[in-house]
């Protein structure tokens, strides 16, 4: 069987190696088929052997300053890291909690991400826009280039939040024609985890049922969340989760 491919990305130091280890390793557990991790950095220090350093590319022209989320549509040139054929883009504030395989299984050949979360009376009103989540997708590397010309063209649209208010919106834009994962596959520890204020503050978070890979977008991150997090409002606190570590680990 040929091999795939998993990516992701760390600068900057509130994400230390030991994330890229966690991510890698959880890859390892739950990937039945061949496969290369790539991490495309700009410190290689303290990462595992097995882990492929892809060097940190060079600003296209991003105005805002570089490193840049941005880069996420970098990676989508032909030729990026020498990668070809199904890849998948982890963010590093993910947990492994199931199988993988299916990620490279579903609609293959398609551009496939989450269908962002938002607030649960938005999606009772059917108020959900058609726009991905990051943290998790598939793209087909030597054949992304498209996106990334896009990217370049549109560059100044891509940085103006008044237009694409995030990175992922302007991604999911670029690659057109977004197939969303099967909602149990990818979880929010926000969302589908923490319970609803107030039940917060009484009750502790709980891994939902069928989920594969469950995001910790913005705070907490899993660290923090196995211990409990305060955060600045009540409805953002969250008890311990010490069931993390059981995926979350080395």
């Amino acid at each position: 069987m040929q091999h795939v491919n998993v990516l992701c990305l760390k600068w900057g130091t509130r994400y230390g190696a030991h994330y890229v280890n966690r991510l890698y390793r959880g890859v390892g557990r739950n990937l039945s088929r061949p496969f290369r991790f790539f991490c495309c950095t700009e410190d290689a220090s303290g990462l595992d052997a097995g882990v492929e350093i892809i060097p940190f590319p060079g600003n296209p022209g991003v105005k805002r300053g570089w490193p840049d989320i941005l880069v996420k549509l970098a990676i989508l040139r032909d030729g990026f890291g020498g990668l070809q054929g199904p890849t998948l883009f982890l963010d590093l504030d993910v947990a492994i909690t199931g199988p993988l395989d299916g990620f490279f299984d579903y609609k293959p050949g398609a551009f496939c991400i989450i269908h962002n979360w938002v607030h649960w009376r938005k999606a009772a009103l059917g108020r959900r826009p058609a726009v991905g989540n990051s943290s998790v997708f598939r793209f087909e590397a030597g054949k992304s280039n498209y996106a990334y010309e896009i990217f370049l063209r549109e560059m100044h649209r891509a940085e103006d939040r008044r237009i694409f208010n995030t990175e992922q919106a302007f991604l999911t834009y670029a690659m057109g024609d977004p197939q969303w994962w099967p909602e149990d596959w990818v979880r929010s520890y926000k969302w589908n985890c923490r319970p609803a204020f107030p039940l917060n503050l009484f009750r502790a978070p709980q891994l939902p049922e069928g989920c594969r890979i469950l995001v910790f977008h913005g705070r907490p991150d899993p660290d923090e969340a196995i211990h409990g997090y305060r955060g600045r409002k009540l409805h953002h606190r969250t008890l311990p989760a010490p069931w993390i570590a059981d995926y979350w680990t080395l």
